[in-house]
């Protein structure tokens, strides 16, 4: 029997993005946004609405940066997510993380983070901002030789049923693989 449960916000896993852009001033600015995905093959898109400091970031900087939030850093991720760049400027420093610029686009790289896409803006539309991903970057530590191995990575995922963080860490099968066994 299924049970209906009341809300609307049902997709497990949600990433557990973070958001990265200059202020400003030059400091660094980090938000947590669950609510983003790739939009094309090279292009991702976060739902995120005008009021948000990063979105003022990003129209004035025509750049950001997105990266893979993991389990090492679960506290520092929820604080971003917690604390508003619009009433907290210090926040990035709060959190004792460091940022190197990129070379490719005007915003930071989180350098504890283990996967970094770096994005030139490209719109603001109804239901958020719109990407291009210039260049993606792994730390060594995550690498299986040219490869990123998302078992090193420890990424974090948001539930939205009970608003908890979950490690995803297990391979379970193969893509455009197993589904062969059906055919």
């Amino acid at each position: 029997m299924r049970k209906n449960i009341k809300t609307t916000e049902g997709i497990f896993p949600m990433p557990v993005l973070m958001i990265a852009t200059y202020n400003d001033d030059g400091s660094v600015n980090v938000m947590n946004a669950a609510w983003g995905t790739m939009f094309e093959r090279d292009q991702v898109f976060l739902n995120l609405t005008e009021t948000h400091k990063t979105v003022k970031n990003i129209k004035e900087r025509k750049a950001f940066t997105v990266s893979i939030a993991d389990s090492n850093h679960v506290v520092e991720a929820d604080y971003f997510g917690m604390a508003s760049g619009n009433n907290t400027p210090n926040k990035f420093k709060n959190s004792k993380l460091t940022a190197t610029k990129s070379e490719n686009v005007d915003a930071p790289i989180i350098n504890e983070f283990p996967i970094c896409m770096e994005c030139e803006f490209i719109e603001y539309g109804d239901c958020g901002v719109i990407g291009k991903v210039i260049n993606t970057t792994a730390d060594e530590s995550v690498m299986n030789g040219e490869n990123i191995d998302i078992s090193k990575v420890s990424a974090i995922a948001f539930d939205p049923y009970t608003h908890g963080y979950y490690k995803v860490t297990q391979r379970v099968g193969d893509a455009f693989k197993d589904g062969l066994k059906l055919k």
